[in-house]
């Protein structure tokens, strides 16, 4: 953070933090402060802002029992819409210092008692639990003062809005990525390597066309992670095959809907939505997932959505189950850490150096890319887990999967999108997440008949590419 040469010593991160906390907590609201504020800089360093950053009680879960799994899942959506009103309080200025992160602790507190309990009853009551109710402030880069002028001035030249519903959009604009958050394409090295294929590799591919969402199909449900629970996602996702998913599904409502997919694959694949950080307000404006989260500006249709399953570069693959659940990425990863995160950001002409944690920014003519490549190693056993992860991983870098699981079709998904030329945009997240693009993420839910998926398999062993 210093520039070389200067002497001032910094301040340790914890103090920095809470100098930060004091700040943006203190007045009531969110302020953007320049890292000079912390570190002795001055003022024309990039700004920063807080956030809160709480324990991912749903991934430390590794049992749930059957009987146990709907309240469970309803205490862990819980948790989520407890962090996501105190982080609207803060950013809306009715927080204060001493009462925001003790009131949170209260929330938490309780719902984990009661999920802690409804495991207890079910016979696998985990230990350590309430340790995970407290929260702490994070510091975060903050979107520039200017960008955040833009959108406000075009949210204002773009509808015919109140002085209230004004005020709200430029509140709600405060969330957005920041301009460290992007990074020129042409100056990140290629970093893509593909193990290559050995004897005994599966070399084929099963191609599914199912359309761009030309449907309209959009909800900030997640029936993965938080069935049953309308918003439990808290931000707008984006979905082809399966018409009728929501956070309501059951896999026999799945296995009896239609799909846009030109093979009569069913499956369920969705995303969150990319928006342009343009200051207009969509139709969800004053909608949950929308702009009641903080996730505001025009939706991008994507140009292209290829959906791809491949082989092992080191074996033969094995039919997924139907009704398979595998999500690929973290939502949460600004506060969880990059353990989970498996976001790839790039452009086309340019996919052989993906991005992690930075949004690209695109030379003319090239086009903006998500590409989600999901877990390729399956348990053998288990269509789901309890924290959605430990049933599938992996492989290592030489195509291997661990001591335990076998190699499955792995989804690549890859959606490419038009982005005009200097635009902001971002992805949907859970407010307190800041649009971050680590958070970027994919979610699959395998409802192919058995006689197509069989199909697949055999296409991708006998090294054949099948549309």
């Amino acid at each position: 953070m210093s520039q070389k040469g200067h002497k001032r010593r910094l301040r340790p991160k914890h103090k920095i933090l809470a100098a930060m906390s004091a700040l943006v907590l203190g007045g009531g609201g969110v302020v953007l402060v320049s890292q000079g504020a912390f570190a002795g800089q001055n003022s024309r360093s990039a700004p920063v802002t807080a956030t809160i950053d709480c324990p991912d009680v749903g991934d430390k879960l590794d049992n749930v029992p059957d009987q146990a799994r709907k309240e469970v899942d309803a205490n862990l959506a819980q948790l989520d819409t407890q962090v996501a009103d105190a982080y609207k309080q803060l950013s809306s200025g009715q927080a204060k210092s001493k009462t925001l992160l003790g009131g949170l602790k209260q929330q938490r507190d309780k719902t984990i008692t009661d999920l802690s309990d409804t495991l207890g009853k079910a016979g696998q009551k985990p230990a350590g639990l309430q340790g995970l109710s407290g929260c702490v402030m994070k510091e975060a880069a903050a979107a520039d003062p200017a960008d955040e002028a833009a959108a406000d001035n075009g949210a204002q030249g773009a509808a015919k809005q109140s002085a209230p519903q004004q005020q709200q959009q430029q509140q709600q604009a405060k969330g957005g990525p920041a301009r460290s958050d992007f990074v020129n394409i042409g100056t990140v090295k290629p970093n893509v390597r593909k193990p290559a294929a050995r004897g005994g590799a599966s070399t084929g591919s099963f191609a599914v066309q199912c359309g761009r969402n030309e449907n309209g199909h959009f909800n900030p449900d997640n029936v993965i992670v938080a069935p049953g629970v309308s918003n439990g996602a808290h931000h707008m996702h984006d979905y082809v095959g399966n018409k009728t998913t929501d956070a309501f599904s059951t896999n026999n409502s799945l296995a009896q809907s239609g799909t846009t997919c030109t093979n009569g694959d069913q499956s369920t694949y969705y995303w969150p939505v990319l928006r342009l950080r343009d200051g207009k307000a969509e139709k969800d404006a004053k909608a949950p997932g929308g702009g009641q989260d903080a996730n505001i500006g025009t939706i991008l249709k994507p140009k292209q959505v290829t959906i791809e399953f491949k082989g092992s570069p080191v074996s033969k693959v094995a039919a997924m189950p139907r009704f398979m659940r595998i999500i690929t990425g973290d939502a949460k990863a600004l506060t969880n850490g990059n353990a989970n995160a498996n976001a790839s950001w790039s452009c086309t002409g340019f996919e052989n150096r993906q991005l992690k944690d930075k949004y690209p920014v695109c030379p003319k003519g090239s086009d903006v890319v998500r590409t989600f490549n999901f877990q390729s190693c399956w348990d053998g056993k288990n269509i789901d887990s309890a924290n959605h992860r430990t049933h599938v991983a992996f492989a290592d870098n030489n195509g291997n999967c661990k001591q335990g699981f076998k190699a499955i079709p792995q989804l690549v998904q890859r959606i490419v999108y038009s982005v005009p030329p200097g635009s902001r945009f971002a992805v949907d997240s859970f407010p307190e997440q800041l649009h971050k693009p680590v958070t970027d993420h994919g979610d699959f839910i395998n409802v192919m008949s058995n006689g197509l998926m069989a199909g697949a398999v055999r296409c991708i062993n006998d090294g054949r590419a099948c549309r």
